[in-house]
């Protein structure tokens, strides 16, 4: 073994590899992603966004993106690796290896003579009969007398010119890089040992374990509590109306922790009577109501006033405190949304189908919000399914030039959008009374807004149409478009305080009897996932078609120049139900912008079944079998966008036909099951 004191001088060595082995290569994968990021700006610059602040890049906010958690680790990991290596390198010169000539300052192989006048000059400085200083004793003693003795015996001299040590060869010696203290076993070291081991092997993982396991009871993994997942569960109703979703999504466990002062009464008071009209109370019994109202938890009362006066843009008032509630609230808002939506369209009936119509409240709650739209605007005005609210997300737009252009007989947000450049300049100037710095910001926004085409299919693959019990694959094609050119970008939201990514839900669903049949997140904002997924998708689809190897790298080719143009693939499956004719509509909702959303009809035939096996559990009938009419695969037409529309009413039975919504304009086609016309036969699913 080897001595304490090399043990304890490799400690630091040891500690600088364990650093150095994941830190160096995290760094360089840190600066090359780092330098790998586009410089082109996705966010809006309009003047209301500038003024805004939220993407101003200041001293402050440059330093805020520089020091975060994981930059600020990084960079005390460094400064403790140059520490050890100053460290290290101050011990080396502490420690040096023996060297004779060296310590006589001779070169190697002087003769014998020369050795001796040597040790004669360093004996008259160094020696304790000449020199009473304690080092210059203790000098002489442990490297002065030992070189000369090395030196001038022959079989020292001998074995150290052979192997480098004046006793010869020497063994081969291990140790344990710890510090010497802890490797000194007697007396209290002994104990300061046995702690280490302990705390390092036995307590820390432990207590790591501990705050794991307690986080995540606690939350899940997109950082929701339970207990608010068990609330939107429980208070997610089929025939939630999108008035109603404001009343769930206060009730989170997030919201219900934000304090609520004594002193927050009066101002709370105040935002009250400023927000009374979007509260849905009823007018007829208004005393009654305002005492139901603040008869709420108080939690309840202070989150749906504060998110109110985010709507109605009546902020101005709050105090520093409620400030701090506010953006805590809006800051937790979309997550939460999130999860409300997965709560909305989660399968709930025998046949695995969600709810659309809370799906599409949560959505709509979602525009509002990151816009600071009031609901109330969404209601159908002036022949716009949408009401007034489109208007109100663009810069310096208000009921009072709303009300001016609807002169002009631009009544919806689609009739603006469809005006040429210089029509609607000409209306924004003249009859709108914008300035052309403010009909320039306009322009902007409107060119950051997405036009979306969604292309649906729905098949059985490697089968002719669709029976009962198959496993039909949805697959969608979802194209985004902007004026602008870019694909993703940061909405316009210069009233919501922080940075919010455009997200869009598709939703496979039959409005007629509010069943979401198939849901997915679609975001156009990482690219390179969305190329693995297309191209994986492909690949395995010219696999199941036995194509050759040329024929499937140029339909993954195709694939992946479709999502760098702009374009999204979305699959997924579902259970054929029962033989019939089903008009399903294809829902693409931006959780960002009003008006964006589109609404498509697909057809879905679903014959009897006539293929033998177990596929859904089904069996064909022995016997001749009927052949069925082909439906033949046909381009539906833009419907007058009679979509959805925007439910604030209090009739929770209400399912009338809907109303047109939304500029972004495209094409998709619903394609038709064919029936089967082949005899029977096993069929694997």
């Amino acid at each position: 073994m080897a001595s304490s004191e090399e043990n304890s001088a490799l400690f630091p060595i040891f500690i600088l590899t364990i650093i150095a082995l994941p830190l160096v290569p995290y760094t360089i994968l840190k600066l090359c992603r780092a330098a790998s990021k586009k410089t082109k700006s996705i966010h809006c610059g309009c003047a209301v966004c500038s003024r805004s602040g939220k993407y101003r890049k200041s001293i402050f906010k440059r330093v805020s993106n520089v020091s975060t958690c994981s930059n600020f680790t990084l960079m005390l990991l460094w400064i403790l690796m140059g520490v050890l290596v100053y460290y290290i390198k101050h011990i080396s010169r502490e420690i040096q290896v023996f060297e004779p000539f060296g310590i006589l300052g001779l070169e190697p192989g002087a003769s014998d003579s020369e050795i001796k006048k040597a040790y004669r000059r360093l004996s008259i400085q160094y020696h304790p009969d000449k020199n009473p200083d304690p080092d210059a004793n203790k000098y002489f003693v442990e490297y002065i007398s030992k070189a000369y003795q090395a030196l001038t015996d022959p079989v020292s001299r001998e074995n150290y010119e052979k192997f480098g040590h004046p006793d010869g060869r020497q063994g081969f010696q291990m140790g344990i890089a710890l510090p010497q203290f802890l490797l000194n076993i007697d007396g209290a070291s002994g104990g300061i040992l046995l702690l280490w081991i302990v705390g390092v092997c036995i307590l820390l993982p432990l207590v790591i374990a501990v705050v794991y396991l307690s986080r995540s009871s606690k939350y899940t993994g997109n950082y929701v509590m339970h207990q608010t997942l068990s609330a939107y569960y429980y208070f997610m109703k089929p025939s939630l109306a999108p008035s109603k979703v404001m009343d769930v999504f206060i009730k989170a466990a997030e919201y219900m922790e934000i304090p609520v002062r004594r002193q927050d009464g009066e101002p709370l008071q105040k935002l009250f009577m400023l927000v009374r009209s979007e509260l849905n109370l009823d007018l007829k019994n208004i005393k009654q109501e305002q005492a139901k109202f603040w008869k709420q938890h108080p939690a309840l009362v202070k989150t749906e006033l504060l998110i109110q006066a985010h709507l109605t843009r009546e902020t101005s008032a709050l105090s520093p405190e409620l400030q701090r509630d506010f953006k805590r609230v809006l800051e937790l808002a979309p997550r939460l949304l999130e999860e409300l939506m997965k709560m909305a369209v989660i399968p709930r009936s025998a046949q695995g189908h969600g709810w659309l119509r809370p799906a599409i409240g949560v959505v709509e709650l979602s525009q509002c919000i990151i816009q600071a739209v009031p609901l109330s605007a969404r209601k159908a005005a002036g022949g716009s399914a949408e009401g007034i609210a489109p208007f109100l997300q663009l810069p310096h737009f208000s009921e009072a030039i709303i009300k001016k252009i609807a002169r002009k007989k631009v009544r919806s947000f689609q009739d603006l959008w469809d005006m040429t450049l210089q029509d609607r300049a000409e209306l924004l100037t003249q009859v709108a009374g914008l300035s052309a710095s403010e009909v320039q910001d306009v322009e902007m926004v409107l060119e950051m807004m997405p036009s979306i085409t969604v292309e649906v299919t729905c098949e059985t693959e490697g089968e002719e149409g669709i029976q009962e019990g198959d496993i039909v694959t949805v697959q969608a094609w979802v194209t985004l478009k902007r004026a602008n050119g870019l694909i993703g970008a940061l909405p316009h939201a210069p009233y919501y305080p922080f940075h919010k990514e455009e997200n869009y839900w598709f939703l496979l669903a039959d409005p007629n009897l509010n069943n979401a049949w198939f849901s997915q997140k679609v975001s156009f904002m990482d690219e390179a996932a969305a190329i693995t997924v297309a191209s994986k998708a492909n690949e395995e689809a010219m696999e199941g078609l036995g194509a050759n190897a040329k024929d499937t790298s140029n339909a993954i080719r195709e694939a992946v120049e479709k999502v760098k143009s702009g374009s999204r693939l979305v699959m997924g499956k579902f259970q054929a139900p029962a033989e019939g004719n089903y008009n399903l509509s294809s829902y693409l909702l931006c959780d960002s912008w009003i008006g964006c959303d589109k609404k498509t009809s697909v057809k879905v035939k679903v014959l009897k079944r006539t293929r033998a096996g177990t596929r859904g559990g089904h069996t064909a009938e022995e016997g001749p079998i009927v052949e069925d009419g082909m439906e033949e695969e046909e381009e539906i037409e833009e419907e007058d966008y009679d979509d959805y529309e925007s439910e604030y009413s209090e009739d929770e039975e209400d399912k009338q036909e809907t109303s047109k919504k939304g500029p972004a304009n495209g094409n998709a086609r619903g394609k038709g099951a064919q029936s089967s016309s082949e005899g029977s036969g096993s069929d694997e699913e």
